[in-house]
């Protein structure tokens, strides 16, 4: 289902390689819905601040609903498409299997909807126009096999998840994979703890897994960096600052910043590429609204470590890759 990569530190090539042929954005203003999960979450607040400054550009008008991990919030948005005049919808961080009732009105209405991370893998499905993000089975397998190599010893590992997202689950399935063929490593335990969750619930949790694993517990990995905005201080008041994290996905700002750092015992993110995908998400409903298929274009996750940080003055570090002339060129020819 994925392939093992080949681990490499450095920095993200100095190329674009997003699609090279689209529509170009038709005057006058579009009304955009953009529903995100939960505003917490570095990784969907990232991809929505690059879509409203892409969405800015070409002139369209952006609605922001911040879902605060509440399913009903979501529902409450998305129903009221028609009374708002939504051209087109994103889905931010959630599953539109689970919302599938409430996109209703948008399907009969014709609204195109596009996700971010809003099903088990990137592309179109039977709801969406189309889905953006990286391959979450490569994501996994990226934040194991870095995990794999980091240490000779034995390992026992805890995997943070929270199943109500395909996404995470994939992540899940391909870290516990590549985990299971390694001879040193060991599976102590997938841990489903909702990110919604994890800042009133992770001291609990800490206390939990170190009382039945003790020192058996070496590693940490985990579907989304929140997992470790909030791990270190349960861990330091249990003196197990043994314990080292890494995330698989999606690369927040704070993450980026404590990596960096090299106090942290984070050591490593798989992030996602998140400004490439906020303006990747303003390029598939344009197509949509001209009648194109979706671009086909999918984006490499970036295995991030300190050592990878040290090639980039700022905590950008897609800084060096050409997509917003990319896009400019598509839109505006």
């Amino acid at each position: 289902m994925f392939l093992l990569v080949t681990l490499q530190v450095m920095a993200a090539p100095a190329v674009w390689n997003g699609p090279k042929t689209s529509s170009p954005v038709q005057p006058g203003s579009r009304n955009i819905l953009f529903v995100a999960e939960n505003l917490q979450n570095g990784g969907i607040s990232a991809v929505y601040r690059a879509f409203a400054g892409a969405s800015a550009e070409v002139g369209w008008r952006v609605m922001l609903v911040d879902g605060k991990g509440d399913a009903n919030l979501i529902r409450q948005a998305l129903v009221r498409v028609s009374v708002d005049k939504i051209d087109g919808i994103v889905l931010g961080g959630f599953s539109a299997e689970q919302m599938s009732d409430s996109l209703v009105t948008a399907h009969m209405q014709r609204i195109p909807v596009v996700g971010w991370h809003a099903s088990a893998l990137p592309g179109p499905d039977k709801l969406l126009f189309t889905n953006v993000s990286t391959n979450p089975f490569q994501v996994g397998n990226l934040a194991a096999t870095y995990l794999i190599g980091s240490r000779k010893q034995s390992m026992g590992v805890v995997i943070f998840n929270d199943d109500r997202f395909e996404v995470a689950n994939a992540k899940v399935f391909a870290m516990k994979t590549a985990l299971e063929k390694c001879a040193h490593c060991k599976v102590l335990a997938v841990e489903n703890l909702p990110l919604n969750r994890v800042a009133a619930d992770m001291e609990k949790a800490v206390i939990r897994l170190n009382k039945r694993f003790g020192k058996q517990w070496t590693h940490s990995l985990a579907i989304n960096d929140l997992y470790f905005d909030e791990i270190n201080f349960p861990l330091a008041r249990l003196h197990r600052q043994d314990i080292q994290s890494i995330s698989a996905g999606d690369g927040s700002n704070v993450a980026l910043s404590r990596i960096r750092s090299g106090r942290s015992q984070q050591i490593a993110t798989v992030a996602e590429p998140l400004n490439i995908q906020g303006w990747q998400l303003v390029d598939e409903l344009n197509r949509a609204f001209n009648g194109e298929g979706p671009s086909g274009y999918v984006t490499e996750p970036i295995l991030v470590t300190a050592a990878f940080l040290k090639q980039f003055s700022t905590s950008d570090i897609e800084s060096n890759i050409p997509y917003q002339a990319g896009y400019r060129l598509l839109w505006n020819r």
